[in-house]
């Protein structure tokens, strides 16, 4: 059967249609100020380059990644306004929520703040039990002032749920309207870092209900009747319905599309992966044919969160960046999905890295005579400068001095150089323009647990961690019967009692319609 990958970058919308392993179709359009017409247009013209093949017959799931979610954090737009209910008086009071958040993003999102009695200790002792009429309090001046969108956070709440849920029945008692974010639901150990996550979720709920419903509209215009799924940052994909609950597993969903992509189409499962875009250059590593996972604080719009994203460097360079005082500023600024009216080899009278590349010759686009004039030595120690930001980062990014493949993809990913230290090859595949909407094509879905158990052994530990994390592989729509275990990481923490140990297990598996 046949799917159709779809990736909405700040420059470019590209889309595949993909059957049996092949790239049967491909293209590559600006993206729209309106993401949902680009993504309605680039349907469009799929089904138009693939007229008359039967694949266009079989289409069951189409897969969209999309950067909507981040960018509304980083602009400051679109987000909701949040009420923090966190459980843990009478400690915890002395950072609230939004601490440390920049002033514009916490005007844009902070709408109220309640504090109430309970939580856990470490061990999963009860610290002080669930002060439940304050949590109906507190609910009902959440209720009483419009906010619509509440995030919850209870002490060590990804060891022991029990306040986090038992608060979130009490809140839509009060309010059956209310979307709600439970903090253990998207974050880990570390109550700030974890708050700050559940806080960016609840305040893209409405925003993720709206993205995708347009989606779906898309699709229905396009004559496409195939289920809608979103890729996530490690690679995987949910149904909408499951996104529109966890918008912020959507952030990084674009560069790591590329690295599954690029997978896929250099059957390389070990290797490092330069995506230039058009804005940005994105690093990563593959370990196993997935992205190696952050375990570490990230920092997303000036925030502090600890959830699974991606391991990732990104710069600003891609095919668009400025190019100024006459060679000696490369970026950040970018032309971005104007490159085609503002870059000099399009007619443009701005200086781009695109406009570099034609002039040594690298690629042919627009007309090589309109950069002629630049100087040979302001062109050579530009590409140069540009291949030193590339060989920097990939040298921050490796762990291991062993030198590995590097596959580069993107459209701007000419600027990738043939040569570094550290790296065996450099990898040039077919298809590597789209590599994004190919890995979003071929993406699975997936569950993960990552928690601390104490008081269980470790054999019991484990076995509870995959049940769970293949159950909610199962709820975001995976056939249970190919379900499989993609890593287990099981850390003994020193100085707890209880046997205490951090578990994290992720399972993946095939789309239920797809599966068979």
């Amino acid at each position: 059967m046949s799917r159709i990958g779809i990736d909405v970058g700040g420059t470019n919308t590209d889309a595949v249609l993909l059957e049996g392993g092949k790239v049967l179709a491909a293209l590559k359009r600006p993206t729209t100020v309106d993401v949902a017409d680009g993504v309605r247009q680039a349907l469009v013209d799929l089904v138009a380059a693939a007229a008359g093949h039967p694949a266009l017959g079989r289409i069951e799931a189409v897969m969209i990644g999309t950067t909507h979610f981040t960018n509304a954090v980083v602009e400051r737009r679109h987000l909701d306004r949040v009420a923090a209910l966190r459980i843990g008086l009478p400690a915890n009071a002395g950072l609230p929520p939004f601490i440390g958040w920049p002033k514009d993003l916490a005007a844009a999102m902070r709408g109220s703040i309640h504090m109430v009695g309970g939580g856990h200790e470490y061990d999963g002792r009860v610290l002080v039990p669930l002060d439940r009429a304050a949590v109906r309090r507190e609910a009902q001046r959440i209720a009483d002032s419009g906010i619509t969108s509440v995030a919850i956070t209870s002490v060590f709440s990804p060891l022991t749920d029990e306040c986090e849920r038992e608060a979130a029945e009490i809140v839509r008692e009060v309010m059956p309207a209310a979307r709600i974010t439970l903090s253990h639901e998207i974050g880990r150990i570390g109550l700030l870092e974890r708050e700050n996550a559940a806080l960016l979720n609840a305040g893209l709920q409405g925003l993720a209900q709206r993205t995708t419903a347009a989606f779906v509209r898309a699709l229905r215009d396009s004559g496409i009747a195939a289920p809608l799924y979103l890729t996530q940052n490690d690679g995987t994909i949910v149904q909408g319905a499951v996104a529109e609950r966890h918008p912020v597993y959507c952030f990084a969903s674009g560069p790591t599309n590329s690295m599954r992509g690029a997978a896929f189409l250099s059957g390389l499962t070990d290797a490092l992966v330069v995506d230039v875009g058009g804005t940005t250059t994105d690093v990563g590593c593959l370990k196993g044919g997935f992205p190696r996972q952050a375990n570490a604080m990230v920092e997303i719009g000036g925030v502090r969160t600890l959830f699974r994203m991606p391991d990732l460097i990104s710069i600003g360079l891609g095919g668009g960046t400025e190019i100024a005082d006459d060679g000696r500023r490369i970026g950040p600024g970018s032309v971005g999905f104007r490159l085609p009216e503002k870059a000099l080899c399009f007619g443009g009278d701005t200086l781009t890295a695109t406009d570099m590349a034609v002039a040594a010759g690298r690629i042919a686009l627009g007309d090589p005579g309109l950069v002629r004039r630049l100087p040979a030595p302001l062109v050579a120690d530009g590409l140069l400068h540009m291949e030193r930001m590339v060989a920097d980062v990939v040298d921050r990014i490796k762990t291991d001095a062993a030198p590995i493949p590097l596959i580069a993809v993107g459209g701007g990913s000419f600027l990738v150089p043939d040569r570094m230290d550290g790296v065996s090859q450099v990898v040039r595949i077919e298809h590597h323009a789209v590599a994004n909407a190919v890995g979003a094509a071929i993406a699975q879905v997936s569950g993960e647990v990552d928690r601390i158990f104490s008081g269980v052994e470790r054999d019991a530990a484990l076995d509870e961690a995959r049940r769970e994390a293949t159950r909610r592989a199962i709820e975001a729509g995976a056939e249970a019967g190919s379900v499989q275990t993609l890593d287990v990481e099981d850390i003994p923490i020193a100085y707890l009692p209880g046997n205490a140990r951090r578990i994290r297990v992720r399972v993946v598996g095939e789309i239920a319609r797809l599966a068979g």
